[in-house]
């Protein structure tokens, strides 16, 4: 049977971002066959099931194996990837043509679980949570077809096509081209970021973890670590605080000595080194807690909370499983921001806050255009990078959409909250 070579996998994020420093193996014939069996397409764009090397099911899990050796990588060794899925049924992987009649595809997982372990040659094994993997058929084999090809048999249900795989496994982190790094999408998601910060980075190959969130054991003394779960981030030239890794995003406070203007982000893993991904960082970009649940029809309302720590300023029974209430004028209720800048004494990012401190700057806020005293505005003790606001609730007419606005030595806010007040 003559050699028959078809593109079969691409990662979708291969379309999107370039990569930088990389870890690509590249591996040689499988020693175990892929199978795609036809779904069936719409608009020319097929789809198929992917019966994913060896399979065997533990009484728990089905767990399905593909391996070959690969060079490229340290002195070469085995590439394993390793789709593990609850049950016995169907492989949930699935390959979709990137456009109509395609031989190239992009992965989908319903469920479960896709890990790929390069073992070198010395013993070591080095784990990526990744899909992305281009490989090419070798002797291929279809049935239900007349043409065998990837996007023939996706676009004709039932139609199969089998053989041993060949190609390449590139675990570089990729930060993605759109909105690749924001701030804290709960306080605002801005497109730039402020010394002290936090910022959320979102791709692929972001991490060989499933996800990880900072602990106790990960800081020495007060400081936050710069490293999490293998992978590392840089602003700017300076390590900035990891706070939580997985492979799509990672959560991390923006370092003190960041100059502002346009600066690189780059995330590092045992898989290599992204791209830079640019954003603007200015002296301050300030943002209110606002999360998502609490946007309502009405519209956003910030995450305003009463002295009892539990209880937020919502219209009661707004969101479940959330104690709210209105609040009164009167009142004495706390926003959280993060991005304010300066405090008196200095505060560095990176630490947990320990002393007591001022804002630098003056902020206010005003219920309905009507302004309210603030009795404290700095960063919060035992935390990072995140400020308190303490604020008196002025006489306004109630109503559970009062609009919130503030501003930060003068200049405004670029949120629209809303804010239930009851008299």
């Amino acid at each position: 049977m003559r050699l028959i070579v078809i593109p079969v996998f691409l990662f979708c994020t291969a379309l999107l971002s370039p990569r930088a420093s990389a870890v690509t193996a590249t591996f040689a014939s499988s020693n175990q066959t892929v199978t795609f069996t036809g779904l069936g397409g719409n608009a020319g764009v097929g789809q198929s099931r992917i019966t994913w090397g060896s399979c065997a099911y533990d009484g728990s899990n089905t767990k399905c194996t593909l391996s070959a050796t690969y060079t490229g990588v340290a002195g070469g060794g085995t590439v394993t990837a390793l789709l593990t899925y609850p049950g016995n049924g169907a492989s949930p992987l699935t390959g979709t043509s990137i456009s109509p009649g395609s031989d190239e595809v992009i992965f989908g997982l319903s469920s479960g679980s896709f890990v790929v372990s390069l073992t070198e040659s010395t013993g070591a094994t080095v784990t990526f949570l990744s899909q992305a993997i281009f490989s090419h058929f070798i002797n291929a084999t279809c049935t239900g077809v007349a043409a065998c090809s990837v996007g023939q048999v996706g676009l004709t249900p039932n139609a199969t096509i089998t053989g041993l795989v060949n190609g390449t496994f590139d675990a570089t982190p990729v930060i993605r081209a759109s909105q690749g790094v924001l701030s804290a999408s709960a306080y605002g998601a801005f497109s730039a970021l402020a010394p002290g910060t936090w910022m959320e980075i979102y791709g692929t190959n972001l991490a060989n973890v499933v996800s990880q969130l900072w602990a106790g054991t990960d800081f020495k003394g007060n400081l936050a670590p710069t490293a999490l779960g293998g992978t590392t981030v840089t602003i700017g030239g300076q390590p900035a605080f990891i706070d939580f890794v997985s492979p799509g995003q990672v959560n991390a406070q923006v370092p003190s000595n960041v100059a502002p203007g346009p600066q690189p982000v780059v995330v590092s893993t045992p898989g290599g080194t992204s791209v830079a991904s640019t954003i603007t960082v200015n002296v301050t970009e300030p943002g209110l807690l606002a999360p998502a649940v609490f946007k309502l029809n009405a519209g956003q309302y910030v995450g305003a909370v009463f002295p009892d720590g539990t209880t937020f300023v919502l219209p009661p029974g707004a969101v479940g499983g959330v104690a709210s209430a209105r609040a009164r004028p009167g009142d004495t209720i706390t926003f959280y921001g993060v991005g304010f800048g300066a405090v008196t004494p200095d505060s560095p990012a990176g630490q947990i806050v320990t002393q007591a401190n001022r804002l630098a700057s003056t902020f206010q806020a005003s219920f309905a255009g009507t302004p309210a005293t603030v009795t404290f505005s700095g960063l919060t003790g035992g935390f990072l990078g995140l400020y308190q606001f303490n604020v008196l609730v002025p006489n306004v007419a109630a109503s559970d959409t009062v609009p919130l606005t503030f501003s930060l030595g003068g200049n405004a806010g670029t949120q629209t909250l809303l804010i239930a007040i009851q008299n």
